[in-house]
């Protein structure tokens, strides 16, 4: 398997030159690193080159690295039904440098491209309708940023009583609680709600 990948990567970046600023193999997946104002022709070789034949975009989307000069990773998903494989595509960007739709390429890119838009910020040229896609009307802000508040935030709702769309502050179900993240089968430095009692009881069964 990695072999493959191997080879595949290799014939990408020899095809693709400068475009391409490299590639790793890890856990049986391939991935691109890219320039991002070349994404558009990369993904119209990995669609077309009989050598790839990624077809399929299966996701679009982002990470963020706020301590970073271009702090966002955009993160592409094709797959290849004729090689039964798929690839990841990588370009970097900031939060004021667009980056071209792939729209004319991938239809599907459509709302993808929006969510990556509507909850990381990351701009997309070229495409033809850049809204936001699940955040409320009037929302501010981007909420898979790193550096997004967790609290001050409002939520729109239609009352049905008044007759209108209004504007709550946002209530969380529950309070923030702090986890340990112990494995449970390997027990807790702490006596867990309920066990006192089961040992107390042994004691007395003894």
């Amino acid at each position: 398997m990695d072999d493959t990948l191997e080879r595949l990567g290799q014939t990408i970046r020899n095809a693709l030159g400068a475009s391409v600023a490299g590639y790793t193999v890890a856990n049986g997946e391939l991935t691109v690193n890219a320039k991002a104002a070349d994404v558009v022709s990369i993904a119209k070789f990995l669609r077309d080159d009989p050598a790839c034949q990624f077809i399929n975009i299966i996701d679009v989307t982002a990470v963020d690295w706020p301590s970073r000069e271009k702090r966002f990773d955009v993160v592409y998903h094709f797959l290849s039904p004729r090689l039964n494989q798929r690839i990841r595509l990588k370009v970097a960007t900031d939060e004021t440098t667009p980056v071209p739709s792939l729209i004319e390429v991938f239809r599907g890119a459509d709302w993808f491209e929006r969510e990556t838009y509507d909850l990381y910020g990351v701009l997309f040229t070229g495409h033809p309708d850049m809204r936001r896609v699940l955040t409320d009307y009037g929302f501010e802000g981007h909420p898979l940023r790193k550096d997004f508040p967790l609290t001050g935030f409002v939520e729109v709702r239609y009352d049905d009583e008044q007759k209108r769309v209004v504007y709550d502050k946002v209530a969380l179900a529950q309070e923030f609680r702090s986890f340990d993240f112990l494995a449970p089968w390997e027990g807790t430095d702490y006596v867990l709600p309920g066990d006192e009692k089961a040992k107390t009881e042994g004691k007395e069964g003894s």
